[in-house]
């Protein structure tokens, strides 16, 4: 796939002064919630309306989705409002008849973009359409995966696409519901920089109070908009509740978000700053998460060690994690005084852990 300004075109088409915002409830849940939440949003930077009539979920049992009715609402909600509309497409049937009700921009889900059948066949009922079409990251950090669904929706002569970044994943207890893992989306941003690229701050967060720093990490990076479940009543959402936040939120959010623009030279060189810095912050978190399950490791092993009446230090494990480092940062451009310095701290920090617990 060649790197094509055709992406960028149906976004800078739309001449906007702000990110794109695309915003609306996670579930069209009735008709009268569908039209309330569309015409609240009317009145902020709104672009396209949003709304799931198919819901994937991932145990059954669980509301999902209204199903075609709800484009009715949809189509209702456009008439009313003039808002563009959006919903999720899984299978050639959602397709067709999301084709059908003229809805303007189609999604694909993170649990589609996993199966590349699944995509080739959506791809092959949008073959040649001028809608709009957004791929969601796989929920598994995998970039040639996502790169592939657009891909596959490009050999299907689809030039209106974009990607939504809504987070990966993950077994582990984290702050988010799903891991940004920034750092995937800055490497595809990079590999093809007029893909327009959509921040889901509401899949990453999973609670409606994380929302603003990740809207405002996304623009830092040069993100061209945001998705945001919203809904008029959010405590009593029927699916994702904690995550959706009011529209009168939404447009305060909107208000407070700093949108670094270039408008010349030295605004030019702020805000390739401030990307860089942010790359840097987010890298920073990681390390910090990184030296975190480290030392939770050592602890174990500090556990291990005094249920075994074995010492703290084992002098020749430790000279092999030296000699092992050091190669391995050398062949990385790092020196072999920095890789020292560093990794006697962190040895220091483990033997501090581990005499915590066979001190106890």
């Amino acid at each position: 796939m060649e790197n094509n300004k055709v992406f960028r075109n149906w976004l800078d088409n739309f001449q906007l002064p702000h990110p794109l915002v695309i915003a609306g409830p996670c579930s069209a849940e009735t008709e009268e919630q569908v039209l309330k939440v569309a015409h609240q949003l009317k009145d902020t930077d709104t672009t396209v309306f949003r709304a799931g009539i198919w819901k994937p979920r991932t145990r059954p049992g669980n509301f999902e989705g209204v199903g075609a009715i709800g484009l009715k609402w949809l189509q209702r909600a456009k008439e009313e409002t003039g808002l563009l509309l959006a919903t999720e497409v899984a299978n050639r049937n959602h397709v067709e008849l999301a084709l059908e009700a003229a809805i303007d921009v189609l999604w694909i889900g993170a649990r589609s973009t996993v199966s590349p059948f699944i995509v080739q066949e959506i791809a092959d009922a949008l073959r040649g359409t001028d809608k709009i079409v957004l791929v969601k990251n796989p929920v598994n950090p995998d970039l040639s995966l996502w790169l592939g669904a657009v891909e596959r929706l490009y050999d299907a002569n689809i030039e209106k696409l974009g990607v939504i970044h809504r987070g990966f994943s993950t077994y582990e207890k984290t702050t988010y519901r799903n891991n940004p893992e920034w750092q995937l989306a800055v490497d595809l941003q990079q590999k093809f920089p007029d893909l327009p690229l959509i921040l889901d701050p509401s899949h990453i967060g999973g609670k409606r109070d994380l929302i603003f720093d990740l809207c405002q990490t996304g623009l830092d990076l040069n993100y061209d908009g945001i998705m945001v479940e919203t809904h008029f009543d959010p405590d009593n959402a029927w699916s994702d509740a904690a995550q959706q936040i009011t529209p009168e939120r939404l447009k305060q959010i909107t208000v407070d978000l700093k949108i670094r623009q270039e408008t010349n030279e030295e605004t030019k060189f702020q805000s390739d700053l401030q990307v860089l810095r942010t790359k840097i912050d987010i890298l920073d978190n990681q390390l910090m998460d990184m030296l975190n399950k480290r030392m939770q490791i050592a602890e174990e092993i500090g556990e291990l060690k005094k249920a075994n009446n074995v010492a703290i230090l084992q002098t020749d494990r430790w000279n092999n994690v030296l000699q092992k480092m050091v190669r391995l940062g050398e062949e990385k451009n790092l020196s072999k005084e920095f890789i020292l310095k560093l990794l006697k701290a962190v040895h220091q920090e483990s033997i501090q852990h581990q005499h915590r617990i066979i001190s106890k």
